[in-house]
């Protein structure tokens, strides 16, 4: 029997068997080091080994608020945990104190895990915290993570592309830095540019969304899911129509994936088949 029969997949076993220490800063000669990693969207079981693996080597780990907390029992006993959660209008740590600390404490030697729900470079600060830790000279590492945007409508089996139904998807934001002076994701034109759209952080806005997507072309019948806390223990999908969201009669709570197409449509007949609860307001 081999490795993987005999552990059936069981993530404490995985943990037990990654070699220790492989990211220690001594290892590479270094004085400190920064690893910024995607923690996955929710699920303990969706951590990759490479995360799990530095997780049991940082000296330091700054978690965000979607990371689950089970996650943090690989760290090594003594390991400083720093929660920096972000949630709209409350923010636990500023992005320039979660820098300032990352530089500090790798340059004092120490490796420093930056570990980030999904995906870092997806909508996160990933790539802003990796530049300015490079900038004053400490290495840094991204370890990529799984995605809300595809998990999440996995777990309710909404497949993303679908052969002869979606060819094409646009992840984006539906909530953008007011600072910009203006919005990069121009609604009206996806409509008809992309067959599957994935909607991040859109709760707030999400009536907007569904007008300007109108206004765009697309057929207001149009199929939605609303996935909200996927990978919780209270998470939940609900099924209605872009029409139906220009009401205001629907409330999308945070965090929640929102997905538009007819792929959602598809994966409506497989919830049933396989007996997947959901709410229905079509």
């Amino acid at each position: 029997m081999n490795l993987i029969d005999r552990q059936v997949f069981s993530t404490t076993a995985l943990r037990d068997n990654i070699p220790k220490n492989t990211f220690s800063p001594k290892r590479f000669g270094m004085v400190g080091k920064v690893v910024i990693a995607g923690g996955g969207p929710g699920d303990e079981g969706l951590l990759t080994l490479k995360c799990i693996e530095v997780i049991g080597s940082a000296d330091v780990i700054i978690y965000d608020r979607l990371i689950p907390k089970s996650a943090l029992r690989y760290a090594r006993p003594g390991t400083e945990l720093i929660y920096a959660g972000k949630e709209p209008g409350k923010h636990a740590m500023e992005e320039d104190e979660i820098i300032r600390i990352m530089i500090r404490e790798a340059s004092n030697g120490r490796l420093v895990l930056r570990l980030h729900g999904g995906d870092a470079f997806l909508f996160g600060r990933g790539f802003e915290e990796c530049i300015a830790v490079l900038s004053v000279g400490i290495p840094c590492e991204v370890i990529p993570g799984v995605t809300s945007a595809i998990a999440a409508p996995e777990t309710y089996l909404i497949p993303p592309v679908l052969r002869g139904i979606s060819s094409s998807v646009a992840i984006v934001t539906g909530m953008e830095d007011p600072r910009k002076g203006r919005a990069f994701v121009n609604f009206r034109e996806l409509a008809k540019a992309v067959n599957t759209i994935i909607i991040l952080m859109g709760a707030s806005r999400i009536n907007e969304i569904a007008r300007e997507l109108i206004e765009g072309g697309i057929d207001p019948g149009t199929y939605v899911a609303i996935i909200t806390r996927a990978y919780m223990e209270d998470s939940k999908v609900m099924i209605t129509t872009v029409s139906k969201l220009t009401t205001g009669q629907i409330n999308v709570e945070n965090p929640s994936v929102i997905v538009v197409g007819d792929v959602v449509r598809e994966g409506l007949k497989a919830m049933k088949k396989a007996g997947i609860n959901f709410e229905s307001n079509t």
